[in-house]
Parts: structure tokens; sequence; C-alpha cells
């Protein structure tokens, strides 16, 4: 660690120092009379001007000379666009090639700005070399070492805990990324203290303190750099244990070891080439030489992000290919070149507006998968534990509203804009850029309100939503409470989604300067012209809002309505869908239900007849039917749904053919059809085994008996027999359908 911070501190020092200084200004302006000066062009109405200026100055010198005014016709009007961008892209390469040849103009200077630094630099050093300032930096940030030894060393028992979580479990691997994170703070802490903190303990004189204390900070971010690299990273060098499962993101051991290496030094020799930076304007480098070093200082970091994209890793997936990684590595090296070249050109803004093009997206998706990663469900063996999705929604849309708006401030501030003076200035592309990022903040706002609002219900509805193919378990195990949530909830969850956005959108439109008065007053008359012309839509609206008020149906239940019966899978604000149970599916506004008839509430009896023999024990059968009653209401399969065993009240009636029996049952809704099914075939085994007759109707003819043997002859299928026979089934029929009812 100490040659990664002392090589670029080598560097950067003796670019410093090594070279000539600036002498000191013989005569000094008026300290008070240049601070007025810059406050008066710091001021926003000042800039303004300037600004205007310039476009007019550019507008007439982009106009060539002696071109006679256009005729007044449509034709002028169209030409004048074309002319206008010619001369913007005119104006802007001029710029372009201006800051360029400053910067070649500038190079040969360099030399001689740094002798004239170097003679002020020694005196106010009181003639100590740049040797000396090395050997005191690398002993401060040797004491920050040290302490930061010190620090590992009493902090083991808290190393141990962390150590010790559980990463089977979202809690545990989140308790090992927070203590990682905390250790390294405070290890950070340690060497700040020992390094900065220690070095302000003593007196120097002002310009040695200021390089060693800038340079020293820069140590302490290169350092943190690495530490919370590590901590989320976890490489392998490490030696952790199962270290892809306790990782902050979901990659692989050789891209955790290869951006591990890499980003704390990109960031370090941009740390240390920031501190040189800082210090250089105030030891005498102008403002042209300060931009001819930003671009050798821009080209070493170009090196070393190309160097790390080209290196890294290829991606472990099933079907990738060495084209499609060559092809990410292309891109990317393009895009550098472009940020680079940018630099070089002086398009500041267009630099900046870039860098979070790629920045931005890059970093709200890493996050979102971080999120996941981490609060991904539990292992089985730990029981598969699993966080709220309203707390992972809120973490995940929390930290990206973050990055959205940390990004619209840095362009605010690339872009010269303060929030104060755009709300006290009318200009249009003040107002217009004022009315874009409160449109941002409205977004953001409304797409974090609407995530926690689903993440909620979602967490409320608990499980899925059921459907006609909900197995008997399942409807068994669903608690009443729940059920009447998931039938509400769907739809409050769209009334809520549509008021978001109406709201965000107005708000929206307001911000912009849209007057929304006449908009909502319109939207209430349209409102009211609809409501007039759609009555039948407003009555089936209202219906079905009073059918869940008193709770009528629920998802899942069986209901009977009219000619429509089915089961409940779904609803609308203006309709509900009824799966019958052979397959058909209803959707049924809700002003044509009428009267409901609800199948599956609370409980259900059910009433059967069955026919013994006349010469039966009655008594004894009564003890049969009532035992098997009991062993099916033991039976595991139905013993959950039985409320009251199968039993009989009694005699019914005396037909036909035999005594009728009949027999109830009480039990939860849909669960007598299999049992019922079960007793019939335990009951006629039993009663086969007991010798009970089961009687079943038979037709008995008898012919005419003669002395001749009439008795063999053949019987003759009458036209009165066949009558009888039809009217003994349409008997059967008839007496069977209202055993059924």
């Amino acid at each position: 660690m100490f040659v990664l911070i002392a090589r670029p501190l080598v560097f950067v020092i003796a670019l410093l120092l090594a070279g000539h200084a600036q002498a000191q200004m013989p005569a000094a302006a008026a300290p008070e009379r240049v601070k007025q000066l810059f406050e008066l062009l710091d001021d926003p109405s000042v800039k303004a001007w300037v600004a205007e200026q310039r476009n007019q100055d550019a507008g007439s010198t982009g106009t060539p000379a002696g071109a006679g005014a256009p005729p007044a016709d449509t034709s002028g009007g169209a030409a004048a666009a074309p002319g206008q961008m010619n001369t913007m892209a005119s104006s802007t390469l001029d710029r372009i090639k201006h800051h360029i040849e400053k910067i070649v103009r500038t190079l040969p200077s360099l030399p001689g700005q740094f002798a004239r630094v170097r003679a002020n630099t020694m005196d106010d050093m009181s003639n100590k070399g740049p040797a000396s300032i090395l050997v005191l930096v690398a002993i401060f940030i040797a004491a920050g070492l040290a302490l930061t030894w010190a620090t590992y060393k009493l902090t083991r028992p808290f190393r141990l805990w962390v150590i010790a979580q559980p990463k089977d479990t979202p809690i545990g691997r989140a308790k090992k990324i927070g203590g990682r994170t905390l250790y390294s703070s405070m290890m950070i802490v340690s060497f700040g203290l020992g390094s900065a903190g220690a070095f302000m303990l003593f007196d120097w004189p002002m310009l040695i303190r200021e390089i060693v204390l800038t340079f020293l900070i820069a140590a302490v971010f290169t350092w943190g750099v690495r530490l919370y690299v590590m901590a989320t990273l976890v490489p392998s060098f490490m030696n952790v244990e199962n270290a892809v499962e306790v990782r902050a993101l979901p990659i692989t051991n050789e891209t955790a070891d290869h951006w591990s290496y890499w980003l704390p030094r990109i960031l370090g020799v941009f740390a240390f080439f920031g501190a040189a930076f800082i210090l250089l304007p105030g030891l005498g480098i102008d403002q042209d030489g300060m931009m001819a070093l930003t671009v050798g200082a821009d080209f070493v970091l170009l090196l070393l992000f190309l160097l790390a994209i080209w290196r890294r890793p290829k991606a472990r997936r099933d079907g990738a290919s060495h084209s499609g990684h060559t092809a990410k590595t292309w891109l990317l090296t393009a895009y550098f070149v472009v940020l680079f070249l940018e630099r070089i050109a002086g398009l500041y803004i267009i630099f900046w507006f870039t860098f979070a093009a790629f920045f931005l997206p890059m970093a709200i998706v890493l996050t979102e998968r971080g999120v996941n990663f981490v609060l991904r469900p539990g292992s089985e063996d730990a029981g598969r534990p699993t966080i709220a999705a309203v707390t992972i929604a809120a973490i995940d849309r929390g930290i990206r509203m973050i990055f959205i708006l940390a990004a619209a401030y840095l362009l605010a501030r690339v872009l010269g804009l303060d929030m104060q003076s755009m709300r006290d200035s009318d200009k249009t592309a003040t107002l217009i850029l004022r009315g874009l990022i409160n449109v941002v903040v409205i977004a953001l706002a409304a797409d974090f309100g609407w995530s926690i609002i689903k993440a909620l219900i979602e967490r409320k509805l608990g499980i899925e939503m059921p459907h006609a193919a909900m197995g008997e378990e399942e409807i068994l195990t669903i608690d009443p409470q729940q059920a009447r949530l998931r039938t509400l909830l769907p739809i409050i969850q769209n009334i809520l989604l549509a008021m978001i956005v109406v709201m965000a959108v107005l708000m929206m439109l307001a911000s912009i300067g849209i007057q929304i008065g006449p908009l909502i007053a319109g939207a209430g008359v349209v409102g009211v012209a609809v409501g007039f012309g759609a009555q039948t839509v407003v009555k089936d609206v209202i219906s079905g809002v009073f059918f869940l008020l008193d709770d009528a149906f629920r998802v899942g239940e069986y209901i009977c309505s009219g000619s429509y019966r089915g089961t409940v899978e779904s609803f609308s604000l203006r309709s509900v869908k009824l799966r019958h149970h052979r397959g058909p599916l209803f959707t049924i506004p809700f002003g044509e239900l009428g009267a409901v008839q609800n199948q599956s509430r609370d409980w259900v009896t059910d009433k059967f007849n069955i026919t013994v023999g006349y010469d039966t024990d009655i008594d004894f059968a009564r003890k049969l039917i009532k035992r098997i009653g009991l062993e099916l209401a033991e039976d595991p399969e139905f013993k959950h749904w039985v409320l009251e065993p199968i039993k009989m009240q009694g005699v019914q009636e005396f037909g036909e053919y035999g005594i009728v029996l009949r027999v109830k049952v009480t039990t939860r809704p849909g669960g007598a059809f299999s049992m019922k099914g079960r007793f019939y075939l335990r009951l006629r085994q039993a009663f086969k085994e007991q010798g009970i007759e089961l009687p079943f109707p038979t037709v008995h003819v008898q012919g005419l008996q003669d002395s001749h043997g009439a008795e063999d002859a053949p019987l003759e299928i009458t036209p009165e027999l066949k009558m009888a026979v039809a009217q003994s089934h349409t008997n059967r029929r008839r007496k069977k359908a209202g055993t059924t009812e």
C-alpha cells in the first residue's frame, strides 16, 4: 500500500517542486478592488449580459458582409434556421480551435512558470528541498499505517463477530456487509488521525503545511477507496470463506480481484492529481498552464482506464461469446476516448453530460442488482427467511433517488445554475431548466411512493392470487380476512396508481408553468358528460362498490347468480369474472348480477337419501352409518373439512321398493364431494358384509298359464307392457332427482 501511495506522490511532487518556481509578483494589486471585480463577474445578471453580448457578436460575425436583406416572404424565414445552425456550429468549432491553440501556445511557457515557482517555494519553505517534503509525507503516512495496525489488533472481537454472522440469511448477509463497511470506516479514521491528524499537531511553515496536508488527505482518500472496495467486492486474497455469497454484488472471484486491483489505483492517481491541481494555482501556475497540465493528467487517467477495461476477465455465462466481450471492450474504449477528446476540446458541459449518461445508469443497475443479491431469500437449511418487499423497494428506490438527485445537482453546478437565482430569474432558458429539475424530482417522488405502496400491497396479499384450479389444501388454509384483502386490494392498487399518475402529471405541468386550473375544470365537465352518457357503466361501478362493501363474495369463492355460476377469479371496476366448473369464463357486469348465492362461506350441510330393504334392521343400519361417518371424520384426508360427521336423521319415507333413510353431513365449503363418494363405497361394502339388502327397482311380468304348457311360451311384449316399464323408469328418475335436491 505504501508503494501504491508513494509512486504517484513522487511523480506529482517531483512535477511540483523539481521544476522551476515562479518569482513573487513585484507589485500586488489592491486586494479589495480585485475582490470587488471578481464578485461583480460572479453576479448572475452580469454573466447573463455577457453571454447575451457574445451571442449577438457571434450572430453578427456569422452574417456575410455585403449581404442584402432577404425579401419578406415565407422562404426567407425558412432559410434562417439553417443559417443559425451553421453559425452555431462555426462558433463551436472556433471555440474548440481557440482552446487547443491556447494549450499549444502555453506548453513552451510551462518551464518558465515552474522556474518562477521554484524560487518562491524554496524561500517560503526555508530552503527545504523536495526530498525533505517527501520524507515528511512518508513519515506521517507511516504513522497512519502504524495507528491502523494498532486498530486492527484492538478490533479483533468485532472482526470475529462479523465473520460469525450467517451467510444463509438476508439479515446475516446485510450484517456482514454493514460490519465490513463499519470496520473499513474505523480503519480509515485511524489512518487519517495517524497521518493528517498527527501532522496538524505540529507548527509548520504555511506552504509546507498546505502541501503536506493536501497530499496526506489524498493518501487518506486512496486508502479509504481501497478499504471500501475490499469490503464491497471481497477479493480472493482476503481469504474469506464463500466470498461469492457474501459480496455486495453478484460477481465472480476473477472480476472481484480485477476491480479490487484497478479501482484503488485509478482513483488514487486521480486523488493525487487533484491535490496537485489544488496547490498549483496558489503556487503561481496561471489558468492556461493549468489547462495544459490537465491534458497530461487526463491522458494518464485514460491509459489507466483502458488498461483496466482491456484486462478485465470475461463474464462466465452460457453462450457468452468472445466477440461480444470484444465488442463491449471497444465500445467502452470509444466512450472513454470521447470523454478525453471532449476535455481536450474544452467542451466541459458536454463532457459532464456524457459522463452522467453512462455512469448514472450503471450506478442504478449495480445498486438494483446489489440490493436484490444481498437481500435474496435465505437457504433451505435456514428455513428460507425473507426480507419484506417494502423494505427492498424502499432501499432500492431510495438509493436510486439519491443518485439521480446528485447527478442533477452536479449538472446544475456545471451549468452554473443556482436555484435561488433561477427562482428570481425570468429568462426562458432558466425557467425551462428549473421546470425540468422539478419534473425530475416529482417523477422520482411518484416512483418512490408507488414502489412503497405496491410493495405494501404485495406484502399484505402474501401469496399469489387464487384461481379456480387451486387445490383443496390451499383453499382450506386461506384466512377469510386474507381472502377479503385479496379481493379489495387489487382494486385499491389500481385506483391509487391512477391517482398517483394524475397527480404527478398535474404537478409536472404546474412546475413548468402551465395553468392546470382550466384542465381540472375541463376534466370535471367531461366527467359529468361521460356520466350522463354512460349510465350503464356508472350503474355497474356503483353496484360493484356496494357488492364489495357488503362482502357478498370474494376471490376464490363459488357463487350463483341467475343462470351464472362459477368461482370468482378476479374483479375490475365494472365487472366480475366467474370460472365455471366445466371451464367457461363468464365476465358479468355488476349491474346484471342481482341476488347472489354464495356457496363458499362459513359452512355447508349436505343431505342425501339411502334406500334399504323392508326387512332391514333400521337401528343396526343407523349404527353402521354412524360408524362409517366417524371413521371418515378421523381420516387425515377429510378431518380438516368435517364439522359434523355423517349421521342418519331418520326414516324419510316408505318407497316403492324399500325404506328411504335420510342422511346429513356438515363440512366446510367444498369438502363434502369427494367424502360422499368414499362414504358410498364403504357403506356398500359394510351392508354387503352384514347382509343388508340395497334394493333396486325391478319389473315382474306374469304371463297367462294353461294346461298346454303356456308358461313356457315366449312373452309377448304388448303396448301396455311398454307403458308400464316406461312409467317405472320415470318414477325412478323423479325420485332420484328429489333425493338429490
